[in-house]
Formats: structure tokens, C-alpha cells, sequence
């Protein structure tokens, strides 16, 4: 499987800690059935004001620490850049870390707020997919305007947003309205891809294979074939893995 959304980059947002940390995460990944995974750290101004030049030399450290204690997982990276009127911005000055991309669009993961979809989110959407930017929403079965009124999500699907869900998601690690909405998406053909969003090895652990398990039971190999390896092989074919 491919991962598209980790936290495994130590000490660069609220993810793992320390190079321990992220070695123990790597390996859990790989028991997980994980083989080639994004690391994604947060771009959150005034929380994670990470960039480019943070995450770099961060992740090299990592890479080599993989090779080091002779782990099996090729890694990449990008971001998880959370929702800002500076984004245009960012990516007509080519600063956006994009994952890939998806039907012709250099692809970015875009984060809403937890607890609710900001006013002019949908323009900023459509702005994006005007300027052949893809916008992947991630984690929306976690958004709380979503719970209120799943008809939200098709709010997004309309301005252009693809979808990715939590891994963990499936598997009721979140709540039982997340899990209800994850599968329904499912079912309406609504996700692009799952992906772990791990954090951690416990609280957040990689969840990609339980979640494959689930898949398969709900709708059969092709389609978590389809959601795991597939479209993320699709999105991530000109990045550069190590």
C-alpha cells in the first residue's frame, strides 16, 4: 500500500517527537503492509510555520535514518497545508508542497478546520481548480459542519474538491458518526483514497491494513485496491521516492 498522510517527521508539528518516535512509526507502517509512504507534515500559520526549508533537511535526517536501521519503507514528502487566504498566494509564488498530481492538476492536501467549513471555501476552490490546482480535502468524516449536515460534502464535491479519508475511519477509532459517514462516502463513490494520517504508534497508530480488511469487506479487493495503492500510485508517479 501507499500512504499518502503521515505525521512521522520528528520534532516538526504534533506528530512524532523524536527520531525514536519516528523509527518505531516507520516500522509499525511496514508491518501495516505500507511500502512507500508521503510524510506530510502540517503548514498551519502561527501553529506549524513550517516550509520548505524546514522540512527538507528534517526529512534527509529521516530517509537516512531509515536506511540506517535498515527499515523497508520509501519515503517522499509534501505537506498538509491548512485552509488560508494565503494560498493563492503560495502557489502563484511556488510555494505550495504539492503531493503529486491527479487528472492533469499539480494535487495539494487541504486542510478545513475540525469543527467547521469556513465562508469562501468553495471559492477558494474553485480558484484553485481554475488555476490547475487539485484540492484533496482530507479527513472530512472528522469535520463537524459534515456531521451536522453530510449535504456539505457534496457542497465541496460541486466547487471541485476530491476527498481523502482517515484509514482509522473504517475501523471506528474516531466516532461512530465518522465511521457512518466514511462509509456512506464509500458507498456514493466519494473517496479518492484512504490514508493512515498516523501520529503516533498508539494513539494514532498506521491503520492501513485493518482499514484494507474493512474495504475489502464492504466492497470487495478491486475497490480497496483502488483506495490504498491505485490512485495514490497515480498521484505520486513523478515524485522522487527514497
Amino acid at each position: 500500500m501507499i500512504d499518502l498522510h503521515s505525521h512521522i517527521l520528528p520534532g516538526i508539528d504534533d506528530g512524532a517527537r523524536s527520531m525514536q518516535q519516528s523509527l518505531e512509526m516507520a516500522r509499525q507502517a511496514v508491518v501495516a503492509g505500507v511500502t512507500h509512504m508521503v510524510c506530510t507534515p502540517h503548514i498551519h500559520p502561527n501553529y506549524f510555520d513550517n516550509s520548505y526549508e524546514t522540512i527538507n533537511p528534517v526529512f534527509n535526517e529521516f530517509r537516512l535514518a531509515l536506511a540506517t536501521n535498515k527499515i523497508p519503507l520509501s519515503v517522499t514528502f509534501a505537506a498538509e497545508i491548512r485552509l488560508s487566504a494565503d494560498i493563492p498566494v503560495w502557489i502563484k509564488q511556488q510555494q505550495i508542497l504539492y503531493i503529486g498530481h491527479y487528472q492533469s492538476r499539480q494535487a495539494v492536501m487541504l486542510e478545513l478546520p475540525h469543527s467547521h467549513i469556513p465562508a469562501g471555501t468553495d471559492n477558494l476552490i474553485k480558484w484553485m481548480i481554475a488555476n490547475k490546482v487539485q484540492p484533496i480535502v482530507v479527513h472530512p468524516e472528522r469535520n463537524r459542519d459534515i456531521w451536522k449536515d453530510y449535504s456539505k460534502i457534496m457542497f465541496l464535491r460541486r466547487a471541485g474538491a476530491i476527498f481523502q479519508v482517515t484509514a482509522g475511519a473504517f475501523i471506528g477509532r474516531f466516532s461512530e458518526v465518522a465511521q457512518q459517514i466514511a462509509e456512506r462516502m464509500l458507498d456514493e463513490s466519494l473517496i479518492s483514497f484512504v490514508a493512515s494520517d498516523t501520529h503516533d504508534i498508539e494513539r494514532r497508530p498506521n491503520d492501513m491494513l485493518l482499514c484494507k480488511k474493512r474495504l475489502i469487506e464492504l466492497k470487495g479487493e478491486n475497490v480497496a485496491d483502488e483506495l490504498t495503492l491505485l490512485t495514490p500510485k497515480e498521484i505520486t508517479q513523478l515524485m522522487e521516492w527514497h
